[in-house]
């Protein structure tokens, strides 16, 4: 008697073998009669058999599993190596393939229906995009290897095995949340550099921004800073530092609606002209940019060094920030704010929103919130200056003009009716 759960896995076996099965049938369909080693039907019964094998091993069978196994294994090679010496032209893909159906069919007959399922449709995606993939690496070049490749030891080989936990003074740092800093940094410019080489340099700066600036436009306006400052001729940079902050206000805007509602309609007053502001200088910068789409310029899209002294900056204001705390007691708190704001607007607003009822009138909370969005656009701007330098004229009064509106605001509601 089959039981339910063992007619699902042998289901999601014979599916395994069936779906990778189409994608090589096809394929190889113009192959002729014999001259393949495995097409759709053998595809199948090898994810039959395989399944059969888990079912077994499952149910404390497992030499008999492997067996099986191991036979169908046999068999496949003995095809694929008669099929080299007759053409020389050995079909790697087909025989990896073949593995996999044995694998994941094994997978499903013990237990895992539905990872084995996924599995083969992520197979068979990545076997039906051979054109697009190998047009893809077809345009790479070495810097666009090399750079995957710092990327990758960057975000996989050093941040997850980085402590979590207070350490330094005040325990103000934890390691692995600054080289997230660093993960960011680095991503946001190989982001760019990618969507440079891909949409061309204008409209691949802009996207970059308006995609990094929902996450952080304080990394995106470095990365940017840091390219224009290097000499970038994309032309781009500044509307795309400008778009950062544009999105930030937006950003911030569903924040508090989301986490803070009773402050919205007073932040909103305070926020929607520079919102306005910041939104009509960056749609002017991008019309003055260059409309070349030359690619991105060469050069080193994953620059560290710049990084690294970013998480600096980070890690000493982490530390004014709990001094500020300690030093002044509940009036710190404020201080505190507005110091982590000009870094993480949002944490200031996650502060708010954990606020009970009443704690702060929504008036007083929304000036709070603004104040630490200029602080935040000031340290923008700083970076701008810094990293930019020369070049820095048009991004700084692009953020320059946002700020402008927003002290006027701030101004309004602090000493208004």
């Amino acid at each position: 008697m089959i039981w339910p759960a063992e007619g699902i896995a042998l289901a999601a076996a014979l599916a395994v073998g069936l779906l990778i099965g189409i994608e090589r049938g096809w394929n190889l369909r113009r192959v002729p009669d014999g001259g393949r080693v495995a097409g759709l039907r053998t595809f199948t019964l090898l994810g039959i058999v395989a399944g059969l094998a888990g079912l077994l091993a499952g149910e404390g069978y497992r030499f008999a599993g492997g067996v099986l196994i191991l036979i169908a294994g046999a068999i496949l090679a003995a095809g694929y190596v008669e099929r080299m010496r007759a053409d020389r032209r050995p079909d790697a893909t087909s025989a990896i393939a073949a593995l996999a159906v044995l694998a994941l069919g094994f997978l499903a007959g013990s237990g895992g229906p539905d990872l084995a399922v996924a599995g083969a449709a992520v197979v068979t995606l990545i076997l039906a995009l051979r054109s697009e993939a190998h047009g893809f690496v077809a345009k790479l070049d070495a810097q666009d290897v090399k750079s995957l490749a710092r990327f990758s030891v960057i975000a996989a080989a050093v941040f997850p095995f980085l402590p979590r936990g207070p350490y330094g003074p005040f325990d103000a740092w934890n390691p692995q949340e600054l080289w997230l800093v660093v993960v960011l940094v680095t991503g946001f410019s190989f982001a760019g550099y990618v969507a440079n080489r891909v949409f061309g340099a204008r409209h691949g700066t802009i996207a970059t921004a308006i995609i990094g600036g929902a996450y952080s436009s304080t990394a995106v306006t470095q990365s940017l800073a840091q390219r224009l400052g290097a000499g970038s001729h994309g032309g781009a940079e500044p509307a795309g530092i400008a778009f950062a902050s544009a999105v930030m206000y937006l950003r911030v805007l569903v924040l508090v609606a989301v986490l803070a509602t009773p402050v919205l309609p007073a932040f909103a007053v305070i926020i929607v002209p520079a919102a306005a502001a910041a939104w009509l200088v960056a749609l002017l910068l991008f019309r003055r940019a260059p409309r070349a789409e030359g690619l991105a310029p060469p050069g080193n899209p994953i620059a560290l060094l710049p990084a690294l002294g970013f998480v600096v900056f980070v890690a000493l204001a982490a530390v004014a920030a709990r001094w500020a705390e300690g030093r002044f007691g509940h009036q710190g708190l404020a201080t505190l704010i507005f110091v982590m704001g000009s870094l993480d607007v949002d944490a200031a607003i996650v502060t708010v929103g954990g606020l009970e009822t009443g704690a702060i009138p929504p008036r007083l909370a929304a000036f709070a919130l603004g104040g630490t969005i200029l602080l935040n656009m000031a340290v923008k701007l700083g970076i701008t200056l810094i990293y930019a330098r020369k070049q820095s004229r048009a991004p700084a009064a692009a953020l320059g003009a946002s700020m402008a509106v927003l002290a006027i605001t701030l101004a309004v509601a602090r000493w208004g009716p």
